[in-house]
């Protein structure tokens, strides 16, 4: 299994910050509450990827990405997690994740590896968080749980030169099964959104958490 991440996908996951490549078939879906979503129908799979650009006020891009990262905390204030843990494969660590799904659909679940480097771009402090797929055997599917096997992500996290900071991401993934479009379109519509307020919330009351788990 391999767990490491090309130096290519670095750079790729942040070049795009200032001026998102949307030629090629990219439209925007969605411009909500200061978040544009775009997507790009994929042909091989009859599905869409995504590029998201947004921002969070009053936040370090530091803050933001080690909330990102900070498992246990988003068992906190992420309400779609069923279930999310981390174990140690062939020295790496790799991630468990459950996703709750409305009723009747079963909940997904992923596999995935990810990495987080802080970088020095010509002067400029950028965050990068990169996940995707893995195929563990220490991770067999679960009954009645559907396994996601095809999702990439990539984040990139920047100071916008006042409090806050500008956040752009590519995401893909492959939920499998018969999901409804209007499920699929809520998602990416109001879900993401949804998620990028709860994770703005989720920065301002990190400090706050970190102090009663050190206690």
């Amino acid at each position: 299994m391999a767990l490491q991440f090309e130096e290519a996908e670095f750079q790729e996951a942040y070049k795009e910050i200032d001026e998102p490549q949307l030629e090629g078939g990219w439209e925007l879906f969605t411009d909500i509450s200061g978040i544009q979503i775009y997507r790009l129908y994929d042909k091989r799979t009859g599905l869409y990827k995504y590029k998201i650009i947004g921002g969070l006020a009053n936040c370090t891009p530091e803050l933001c990405a080690d909330v990102y990262m900070d498992l246990k905390y988003r068992k906190s204030w992420d309400e779609y997690v069923k279930e999310l843990s981390e174990m140690v494969c062939a020295g790496k660590p790799v991630i468990y994740w459950e996703v709750k799904y409305p009723f009747p659909m079963s909940n997904r679940d992923y596999v995935y590896v990810r990495e987080r480097r802080d970088l020095d771009v010509d002067g400029r402090k950028i965050w990068v968080i990169l996940a995707k797929s893995a195929s563990v055997a220490q991770c067999p599917e679960k009954s009645g749980v559907i396994r996601v096997c095809d999702y990439k992500q990539s984040l990139a996290i920047e100071s916008d030169g006042r409090s806050g900071v500008k956040v752009f991401m590519n995401y893909f993934d492959n939920p499998g099964g018969s999901i409804p479009s209007w499920l699929i379109n809520w998602a990416a519509k109001s879900g993401v959104p949804s998620f990028i307020t709860d994770l703005q919330k989720a920065c301002n009351n990190y400090s706050s958490y970190c102090k009663q788990v050190k206690k």
